[in-house]
This record gives structure tokens, C-alpha cells and sequence, in this order.
């Protein structure tokens, strides 16, 4: 009945070295990690490992597992091929993914958490390539918080949310993949480009939508399905299902991040509930469809459902809202938490406000405020949507250059509306929530940094000295390991030895 739930999102970022089109991506992407590990080390941390031994990337939610010889080299992301990876103090990992550099944002318990630190994700990447090109061991790299080159590559912003393991697949499936295929009104980046080379010059709403080729599978780097299978929760596994979602654009404006999360929170917990079981809203043919109401800006394309009627993507978020609307007031007895009745009042503006003119919605939403620049720019200069110039506003609006970036300088004429302050996202990069395991984790590593020897989403391993083998502390509950939980615990503990022991007696 709430948006609260453990949440988080990993987002590769587009990189190009201006000037060498042939060098190596994946060299490029390790210079951009290392340089900001680099500076990690030399404030007086250890560069902790990454963790691999408890992962199960090809666990199946449908019941079994992919043989890893049937599996593409891009989903063993439990092989060490000694790329840079780094965890930092904040809870999140740094590293080199599919040749591009990735933040993955430390576990957060509600949508406005995750928006915040996966802002703080861009400043990091920023902060990393102005690092890498200091060097001047290779010419500046730049960084895009974007999800195509427009030559036929994709790269993903994912969302994960963990949901109760008892919850049917099934269900998830039946429920999910229409919500998926109408928030793109809402949730999309805009795209200059049709087609997964983008050889047709027409504007679209997203830009993951036309790489998506199934309805449900386990890949996510080829046949992407609209439903990702994969079903490895990094928490206990009687107890949890991590959702992975791969369909969601990499936003540059904090309301479409905010709005997105928290809006798939809600209809999550719906499934859970099984609030939804009685509504079919499922279209006759989803990827197609997925396609279509990308591609259409005027939001009037009509979806053929099941039973041959037809609806737009707007009529059917606007169902959920009100089914979710219903939904939130009675099971919180009229008293719904200040975050959930935000998200549930934000819904409904934003989709009166795309049913009504999309471009009141040019503030807080990125498709929107995108093309409404690059309107501007037509009109202006009689441009043709196949003109280079505006296929180059297309992607410097995704630069992580706070002074290049033109999603950031809209932000600075108030042209795009921000959640938080300069020192809300500065603290972000620096230090972990307080609410998750994420928590525990960045403490140790700031705390203990010549002791931890690694780190992941389950797991802290110790390296103490006198020890003969290393000592792993599980963290298999997400909202265990919090500041409430472990922060008294951590300032009485000067050593990780004697963290160690007080963990121990507790046990």
C-alpha cells in the first residue's frame, strides 16, 4: 500500500573519446574508474574487491538454472575478468560493465532515496572523467547519462525492487508488462532516431524501446525481453524476489526518476496484494506495442487489448492510478504516508497534464523538456529533424558536464525542476543511507579501510591481521546493518577486531 520498499538502480553511462573513434571502449571505461579509485586510495582507503562468490546471475524466476554454456558471455557478471571495480563509502560500486563504466546505487527504501543517490551517481561520473583526463595518460573522455550510441548499441539504466518471494511470476508478468509498455509517457529520456541504428530521423519517447525483442526472458544484453527472469535477490532467497527491470530509460531530470520509481513501487505492491488480479490490461501484442507508443509523441496511438478494444497508453495509466489511488486509501485506513500521496498526486498531474498539452509537463519530464529544446531550435533555425546539429543537442542534453550537460543548464534557468540541494547530493556521494544494510557496508569501508578486503550486496569480507583465513560478514537482510541497527555498535568499535567480536556476541 506504500512506495517503501528496498529499491535501487544501475545505470551504465554512454563514453566517447572525441577525436579517437577506434579506441578500445572498455580501456576507456577503466581509465574512468580507476581515476575516481585512484582518488578513493589517496584520501586513505583501500581499494576493496568486489565480491563475486555468492552471486547467481543465471538463476531463472521461472524455476531452474541457464547452463553456463548456453549462456552469452555478457550475463556471467560472476566472473572476475579483473576490470576495475570499486565499492565506496557511499554503499554503491564503480566498475567497468559490457564496456561501459557503471554506478550501481547503494539499496534505498523509498522512490525520493533513489533518486537522490543515483544524482549523486552522475556526479561521481563526472567527477571521474574530469580525474581520467587530468591524468594525461589518454585524451578527455566524455560521459553520457543516455542509453544509445544511435548506431545500433543500447546500454541500460536498470531498476531493481525486492518483492515478496511468495508473490507468483506469473502474475508479475500479466500485471507488469502492460504498466511497463504505457509508463514510457512518463518515464522516457526522448530519442532523435527510430530503429535500433536510429537511421530514421524522427523524435520518440524513449530511447531502450525499440531494443526490446520478447516478451519474458533471462538476457539483458540481446533478446531483451520487456520482463527480465532473472532471479537473484542478493537477500535471502525464501524470503525475497529481486525485480530486475531493464526497460526504463536513464533520466536526467529527478521528478521522471522519483515519479518512476515510486509509481512501479505502488503497482508492485498491488500484484503482491493481488489487488490486480481481476483487471486484464494486458495488449494482444506487446513488443509491438512497446514500439508503438514510443514512437508516437502525440500519446494517441491506440493499443489493441485482448478483446480487440482498443485504448491508449494514457487511458491505461490512468486506470492503474485510480486503481492505485483506491487501493493506497484503504489499506492505510485514509491516513497514506506523505511520500505515497506525493507519488500518487504527482500521477495524476503528470498524466492530466500529457492528456491536456505534454509540454506543461517540459519541467519534469525529460522527453518533454527535450523536445521542446530541440522545437526551439527548428523554429529558430529551420531545422530539419535529420539536421547534425540537432541529433548533437540530442545527446550533449545527457552530458554529465554540469556546465556542458543541457538537461543540467535547463536545470539552472529553473527550465527543469531539481529535488536537491548541491549538499544533499555532495553528501550522497560520500556516505551511504541510513535505513539499509548499505549502511553497514559504507561504514566499514570508511571506518576500516585497510581491513576490508571485500565488499558486495550480501556480504563484508575482513582481512585481519593474525587471521588465516578471511572472516565475511553476511548481510542477507537489506533492512538489517542500519545506523538504528549497527550505528552504536560501529562508534564503539574503534577496530574491525572488535567489531568483529561485538557481532559475534550478539549473534
Amino acid at each position: 500500500m506504500s512506495v517503501h520498499r528496498v529499491m535501487g538502480i544501475e545505470t551504465e553511462y554512454g563514453i566517447t573519446v572525441p577525436g579517437h573513434p577506434t579506441m578500445n571502449a572498455m580501456v576507456s571505461s577503466t581509465h574512468i574508474v580507476n581515476a575516481y579509485a585512484q582518488e578513493v586510495i589517496a584520501s586513505g582507503r583501500r581499494k576493496a574487491r568486489w565480491d563475486y562468490d555468492l552471486e547467481s546471475p543465471l538463476r531463472d524466476a521461472r524455476g531452474f538454472d541457464m547452463p553456463r554454456a548456453d549462456a552469452d558471455p555478457s550475463q556471467l557478471t560472476d566472473d572476475d575478468l579483473g576490470l576495475a571495480n570499486v565499492v565506496l563509502t557511499n554503499g554503491a560500486r564503480l566498475y567497468v560493465d559490457h564496456a561501459h563504466p557503471e554506478y550501481s546505487a547503494p539499496e534505498v527504501t523509498n522512490p525520493r532515496d533513489a533518486a537522490l543517490w543515483d544524482r549523486a551517481g552522475v556526479q561521481i561520473m563526472e567527477r571521474a572523467a574530469e580525474l581520467a583526463s587530468r591524468s594525461g595518460a589518454i585524451p578527455p573522455i566524455l560521459l553520457y547519462k543516455n542509453n544509445t550510441d544511435n548506431k545500433g548499441a543500447s546500454y541500460g539504466t536498470h531498476e531493481n525492487y525486492l518483492m515478496r518471494r511468495q508473490t507468483p511470476f506469473a502474475d508479475i508478468v500479466r500485471h507488469l508488462t502492460p504498466f511497463f509498455i504505457t509508463r514510457q509517457v512518463f518515464t522516457g529520456s526522448g530519442r532523435l532516431g527510430v530503429g535500433q541504428d536510429g537511421r530514421s530521423m524522427r523524435y520518440q519517447l524513449t530511447q531502450r524501446a525499440d531494443f526490446f525483442e520478447v516478451e519474458v526472458g533471462l538476457e539483458t544484453t540481446l533478446k531483451r525481453p520487456i520482463i527480465n527472469t532473472r532471479d537473484e535477490p542478493h537477500a535471502d532467497p525464501e524470503k525475497y524476489r529481486r525485480l530486475h527491470v531493464i526497460v526504463g530509460d536513464a533520466n536526467l531530470c529527478d521528478v521522471a526518476t522519483y515519479l518512476k520509481m515510486g509509481t512501479t513501487s505502488i503497482v508492485l505492491a498491488m500484484i503482491e496484494d493481488g489487488v490486480l488480479d481481476r483487471v486484464d490490461l494486458m495488449p494482444r501484442f506487446p513488443v509491438r506495442e512497446m514500439h508503438a507508443v514510443s514512437h508516437d509523441t502525440t500519446l494517441q496511438h491506440s493499443l489493441v487489448m485482448q478483446d480487440g478494444t482498443r485504448r491508449t497508453a494514457i487511458d491505461i495509466q490512468m486506470q492503474l492510478y485510480t486503481l492505485a489511488h483506491a487501493y493506497c486509501e484503504e489499506r492505510a485506513g485514509g491516513d497514506i504516508d506523505t511520500q505515497t500521496l506525493d507519488i500518487l498526486n504527482l500521477w495524476s498531474q503528470t498524466l492530466t497534464g500529457l492528456a491536456t498539452d505534454p509540454m506543461t509537463c517540459a519541467t519534469t519530464i525529460d522527453w518533454v523538456a527535450k523536445l521542446a529544446l530541440l522545437e526551439e531550435y527548428r523554429a529558430r533555425d529551420g531545422l530539419y529533424w535529420s539536421a547534425h546539429r540537432l541529433q548533437a543537442i540530442d545527446q550533449q542534453y545527457s552530458d554529465v558536464r554540469r556546465d556542458k550537460g543541457l538537461a543540467s543548464r535547463l536545470e539552472a534557468r529553473s527550465r527543469l525542476t531539481r529535488l536537491f540541494t548541491d549538499d544533499e547530493v555532495d553528501r550522497a556521494m560520500k556516505n551511504p543511507p541510513l535505513d539499509t544494510r548499505a549502511y553497514f557496508r559504507g561504514e566499514c569501508l570508511r571506518r576500516y579501510p585497510d581491513q576490508v578486503a571485500a565488499a558486495s550486496w550480501d556480504s563484508v569480507v575482513f582481512d585481519i591481521p593474525g587471521q588465516e583465513s578471511l572472516l565475511r560478514v553476511p548481510t542477507l537482510e537489506p533492512l538489517r546493518g542500519t545506523h538504528e541497527h549497527v550505528g552504536a555498535l560501529l562508534d564503539a568499535s574503534p577496530t574491525p577486531q572488535e567489531l568483529l567480536a561485538a557481532l559475534s556476541a550478539s549473534a
